[in-house]
């Protein structure tokens, strides 16, 4: 017998599996598709599904990185040509391509989704291709890079008193060293913090550069069941966004992480996982403040984007991250985050939870 759960929507989804690939610096010899195909094997047959037997799928991923448009369309063949699917792409993190999953299996139209993400950053410069998520008329031509406008997000948090740097700098040693039993994580163990890339953010405040794939399958209700022993069921879903001008905001604080978190039902009972999508270790801070974080509360157990940040998979990675702790029973209720743009632009939320017997 398994206990009630809070549910807000007319059908249960769960997350019933979850792959990722080894996070590396470089990936030169790999194709996009030569990274997907792995991971895509590897999660369906965690659920014991047939392509053939997927109700929908959906990719999350950027052609900005890719450096052509419609890159996407190339990684289909890794999830195979026939029978013929289901498909759909965000030009977002992956996060939000599980989003429209489960908007899609609400609607009765899919009883199951496969959900994948990928990003290669290691061809280009990430700091300069992020500058074009900036408004085209006033910022973007300054040029000002994605690490530069965090530089300025913790120079605000430290001004106004929530942090300072050596707190910044436990932050990290504590994402580090936590991701050293993540056998996928980029970077594992201690490490120093290095030099100022931009002041006051030293290098282990940033993320590291890198390729990497994610993948989830979602199930609705006896059918997620059959499919995992536990599964993660999505209690709450929601996002958010906030102003696009950087100077109409306070960047201290993530308004519409908060207001996400609450139509989520974040705030309707204690979580003991949080798994942040904070790239810079400054962001940490605004995201425990703005979704009411205490210590008691395990955040990035994983290692976090700080250990790996492959760009448009980490967000999709923090909800596979809190979903797997569930499937092995290290956690009840946690809560999963993703954001993209700079600063923490847009943010969605999803809590997760596990029967309970």
């Amino acid at each position: 017998m398994t206990g009630p759960r809070t549910s807000r929507y007319a059908r249960d989804v769960a997350v019933v599996a979850f792959a990722q690939s080894d996070h590396r610096r470089r990936t030169d010899e790999l194709s996009e598709v030569e990274m997907v195909m792995p991971v895509l094997h590897e999660v369906l047959a965690a659920t014991g599904l047939k392509a053939g037997e997927i109700g929908f799928t959906c990719s999350g991923s950027s052609d900005y990185l890719a450096g052509r448009a419609f890159s996407f369309t190339m990684t289909l063949d890794g999830v195979g040509a026939w029978p013929p699917i289901s498909e759909s792409h965000v030009e977002m993190d992956g996060a939000w391509a599980l989003y429209e999953a489960w908007v899609k299996i609400q609607t009765g139209e899919a009883d199951t989704a496969l959900v994948y993400s990928y990003g290669k950053s290691s061809p280009g410069s990430v700091r300069d291709v992020l500058t074009r998520q900036l408004d085209p008329y006033y910022l973007a031509p300054l040029w000002p890079d994605s690490v530069a406008l965090a530089a300025l997000q913790a120079q605000a948090l430290i001004d106004a008193g929530e942090t300072d740097e050596p707190a910044l700098a436990a932050i990290a040693a504590r994402s580090r060293a936590d991701a050293g039993a993540n056998p996928h994580a980029q970077l594992r163990g201690a490490l120093p913090q290095g030099d100022y890339q931009v002041r006051p953010l030293r290098t282990g405040d940033c993320p590291p550069v890198g390729d990497g794939v994610a993948a989830v399958v979602l199930a609705a209700g006896d059918l997620a069941r059959a499919l995992c022993a536990r599964p993660a069921w999505i209690t709450g879903i929601d996002h958010r966004i906030e102003a696009h001008g950087l100077g109409l905001r306070d960047l201290t604080d993530s308004p519409s992480t908060r207001t996400a978190a609450q139509h989520a039902g974040l705030f309707d009972a204690p979580v003991d996982t949080a798994e942040l999508h904070a790239p810079f270790s400054s962001q940490e801070v605004v995201l425990r403040k703005a979704l009411g974080l205490g210590d008691g509360v395990a955040v990035n157990p994983s290692g976090g984007a700080l250990a790996a940040n492959p760009m448009m998979a980490a967000g999709l990675i923090r909800i596979g991250e809190a979903a797997a702790r569930i499937h092995r029973g290290a956690s009840d209720r946690a809560v999963a985050h993703a954001t993209s743009g700079p600063c923490l632009q847009q943010n969605l939320v999803a809590v997760l939870e596990g029967d309970r017997a």
